[in-house]
């Protein structure tokens, strides 16, 4: 960060402005600058060589590149991470931009699943990316655990909470489950669980297993294991990733970068690294950016990720909303969009919880 804000301190104004019209120009454009274009556009009248020669000294600072033999260059990761943090204007949210979002979230809709699904859809529909949204946990008394078979190796796990919302997990039931063993293990965890939350279950099942396992069967023991293993792998994080917009990213996306990008959509679609999502935001309130390699989620895509935090009543962080798109997003038009969101959101799911 020093070396970045030291470089940008010591170009002279030529430079900056030279540095900031070419990566303005591959934002908008998504094509090299070349110098012809520049000497155009730049505020002092300034040759094509002089402009090339400029041109030249930032890309040996690693700040452009040149993707053809052409003239024309394009920001690096590098340059684009400077431009970000030195030289970007965020405005105030477009007032057209505010409307949807406030059209959007405001329904008479007021259930949890509905309001990030629609979130998603709006983020993806207005930044022509892929939208990600983190929601929260859900936190409420258990009522009720049920076990069901599907076949010899898939059974579902059940969770009915007091408020009514219910959840449940696909897993692999150890070996040689019958109906009676199902029954009786369930029949043990709701003895315990009700009035409960999941967070509090575990560690109290795994004391009573300890301590009364002659009184339980085998099998109905080993799937009360096996089923609070699903929920604490990702029942103790049990997040939702909602992700939108997908064929947005495909459609801004060159074609030898396709693979990379479904290798993104895979990782998303089996849940992985949820947590380093919502790790991305450890940085507190506001918006972060995350341009290409700079974090292991989305570095094989070559993609960046605005990603704001959202937070509860009690200012706890539980949950997050983002976009992914090409390095060459209209970050200045994104940011505010995220930034909006997350504070939006964050104050519909206090005021609904007071509620």
């Amino acid at each position: 960060m020093e070396d970045r804000s030291r470089i940008l301190a010591e170009m002279n104004d030529r430079s900056r402005e030279v540095f900031r019209r070419v990566v303005e120009g591959y934002l908008d454009s998504g094509d090299p600058v070349g110098s012809r274009t520049l000497t155009r556009s730049m505020d002092q009248k300034v040759s094509a060589a002089t402009i090339r020669n400029v041109m030249q000294d930032l890309e040996y600072l690693g700040l452009l590149d040149s993707p053809h033999i052409s003239a024309g260059r394009i920001p690096t990761e590098l340059g684009l991470r400077m431009f970000v943090d030195g030289l970007l204007e965020v405005g105030e949210l477009d007032g057209e931009d505010r409307q949807k979002i406030d059209a959007t979230l405001g329904t008479r809709d007021n259930d949890p699943s509905s309001l990030f699904d629609r979130i998603g859809s709006a983020l993806s529909g207005m930044t022509k990316g892929a939208s990600l949204v983190l929601s929260p946990k859900h936190e409420a008394p258990i009522r009720h655990i049920e076990f069901v078979s599907l076949s010899p190796e898939r059974a579902l796990v059940v969770l009915v909470f007091a408020d009514g919302h219910v959840e449940n997990r696909v897993f692999t039931p150890p070996p040689g489950q019958t109906p009676s063993s199902m029954r009786e293990a369930a029949n043990f965890i709701n003895a315990l669980a009700q009035g409960r939350e999941l967070g509090d279950l575990r560690g109290l099942i795994e004391r009573e297993i300890a301590t009364r396992r002659q009184e339980l069967d085998v099998l109905a023991s080993a799937l009360v294991e096996s089923g609070l293993a699903i929920w604490h792998d990702e029942g103790e994080r049990s997040e939702r990733l909602i992700v939108r917009g997908r064929s947005n990213l495909l459609a801004s996306t060159d074609s030898e970068d396709l693979e990379r990008i479904r290798e993104l959509f895979d990782d998303l679609e089996k849940k992985r690294d949820i947590a380093e999502f919502l790790e991305l935001t450890e940085g507190g309130e506001g918006v972060r950016i995350f341009i290409g390699s700079e974090n292991k989620l989305f570095s094989l895509s070559g993609s960046s990720l605005v990603v704001s935090p959202y937070m509860n009543a009690d200012r706890k962080i539980i949950g997050a909303v983002g976009v992914i798109g090409p390095t060459r997003l209209n970050y200045g038009r994104v940011v505010p969009i995220v930034d909006y969101t997350a504070q939006l959101v964050g104050r519909l799911l206090s005021s609904g919880n007071k509620g």
